[in-house]
């Protein structure tokens, strides 16, 4: 399975797609918003993402704050408090969506209402993510699924009955453009509920391409992901954890982005083809690491050949140990000396 998001292939056999998470770690402020442009840019990121709302339609007044968000804040007070100072406007995301043009580096955005879907169509995002939070909100989902545009949606707080709900709804809309990504909303997430072992299973019951959108602070979950077949990681940054804001704590700082980007590449490198074969960097090494059969004792001419006079040793570069039951019962041609390596020749076929 394959689709594209923009001109980058997303799937089967093509490099794990990697999208940096700004969320709303600019703070409001569109100038530290373009300086993370550059930041993602640099890491080798394939997109950056940002989150597109409106706070009046985003929450109520009285929405209470999560609990991580009382943290980083260090106050009590409500999400649209928070919200209307994280929000960038239209004008703005436009700006830097022309960034990222310039840049080379997708643009992509969380939609968090309809209006803010339309909006992001209008822009021209290749593609929609959908933030766990509204996995099931499904008037969201067909909505955004009707622009028939590949979809990356987050799976955290849900069951698999949610999560199988979610994806019918969005190829009921006639979408089957999609990535569904394991998630653990919690911020940070203990790397131990990252529970990746999700991946193959989704991949199994919802016949749709998977990927993790990582919360904890490390790199070893995306790793893993990548290993049991994430074709889209997701990871936050920050330009520094010391920022005030929701979201700074869980994220990356750009060293450890470039990093992040670095080792998801070594771990694909590993992972390799699947097709087992002589590497070209070990080739070298047949011959001093493996085996020959040897001459235990010194077999005279004439003599047949017997089990007890023979044993294995190194180098690799004569008869195989495997062949050695083929040498017993043969007759020496010539003498063979102790503790050398038997040849073919030297044995009456």
């Amino acid at each position: 399975m394959r689709l594209h998001v923009g001109r980058a292939i997303v799937g089967d056999g093509a490099p794990c797609y990697v999208v940096a998470e700004a969320g709303v770690n600019h703070n409001g402020d569109v100038n530290r918003a373009l300086k993370m442009v550059r930041v993602a840019k640099e890491s080798g990121a394939n997109a950056i993402k940002f989150q597109s709302f409106n706070p009046e339609d985003l929450a109520t007044a009285t929405a209470p704050l999560a609990a991580y968000q009382k943290r980083s804040r260090g106050r009590r007070g409500t999400q649209i408090e928070m919200l209307r100072h994280l929000a960038l406007n239209e004008n703005e995301q436009a700006e830097v969506y022309r960034a990222c043009k310039r840049a080379g580096i997708q643009f992509l955005s969380t939609p968090f209402d309809e209006a803010s879907a339309r909006f992001l169509a209008a822009l021209g995002v290749p593609a929609f993510k959908i933030g766990s939070g509204d996995l099931t909100n499904t008037p969201l989902l067909r909505f955004v699924a009707s622009y028939a545009r590949p979809m990356l949606v987050s799976t955290g707080m849900g069951t698999i009955g949610e999560v199988e709900e979610a994806v019918r709804t969005v190829r009921r809309a006639g979408n089957d453009r999609l990535v569904v990504l394991q998630c653990t909303t919690a911020y940070p997430a203990p790397n131990e509920d990252s529970n990746v072992r999700v991946i193959p299973e989704y991949r199994r019951k919802l016949r749709t391409l998977v990927g993790f959108s990582d919360h904890t602070t490390g790199f070893t979950a995306a790793a893993a992901a990548v290993a049991l077949g994430a074709c889209v990681v997701e990871k936050h940054f920050t330009l520094s954890r010391q920022l005030p804001g929701p979201d700074h704590r869980a994220s990356l700082e750009p060293a450890e982005l470039r990093r992040f980007v670095a080792q998801i590449r070594e771990t694909e490198d590993a992972l390799g083809d699947s097709r087992k074969r002589v590497m070209s960097s070990e080739r070298q090494n047949i011959v001093p690491a493996r085996k020959s059969v040897v001459a235990k004792v010194r077999i005279p001419a004439g003599t047949q050949i017997l089990r007890g006079m023979l044993t294995v040793k190194r180098p690799g570069s004569g008869i195989s140990p495997r062949d050695m039951d083929k040498l017993i019962g043969k007759t020496a041609r010539g003498g063979i000396p102790a503790d050398s390596l038997i040849s073919w020749r030297q044995v009456k076929a």
